[in-house]
């Protein structure tokens, strides 16, 4: 029961010096925020800044590299902004809720990036990492994850 409140305490506290609504922070907060999702429209279009998308690199303990087949820009291209595209801003956020919803549902982060890792069979033995280079590739991805969290298995 300690390791709960651990647990509870490190997602409750990760992400609060970064700024509201930034990809990192959308990590772990926003199931705090009702309507947060109109706010996050608005970020999309106005574009990600190149330091919120390497802070949510670092939140996630990630490098760019791996993220490089699911990104719609590739690095070499991003590194020379400092402002992304709609399109990139978009795919960043859904990484952002992904690992969100996914830190959430699962017992600890690296118990998700295994699950991430691995071919499932409800994804017709895909990875689901591999998955999400498209929407509908999120959208079967974030379904899934759900399904574990609620425990119905398909």
């Amino acid at each position: 029961m300690g390791g709960d409140v651990k647990k509870r305490t490190k997602k409750t506290t990760q992400g609060q010096n970064t700024p509201k609504f930034s990809p990192s922070w959308l990590v772990y907060n926003s199931k705090r925020v009702p309507g947060f999702q109109l706010e996050l429209i608005s970020r999309i279009k106005t574009g990600v800044k190149k330091e919120d998308w390497k802070t949510l690199i670092s939140v996630l303990g990630a490098t760019e590299k791996e993220f490089e087949d699911i990104l719609p820009s590739s690095i070499s291209s991003m590194h020379k902004k400092d402002i992304y595209s709609r399109a990139t801003s978009e795919r960043i956020y859904q990484i952002s809720r992904l690992f969100g919803l996914g830190y959430e549902s699962f017992d600890t982060p690296e118990d998700f990036k295994s699950w991430l890792d691995t071919p499932s069979k409800a994804l017709g033995n895909q990875k689901p990492f591999d998955l999400l280079d498209s929407s509908f590739g999120f959208e079967l991805v974030e379904n899934e994850i759900i399904r574990i969290q609620y425990n119905v298995y398909s």
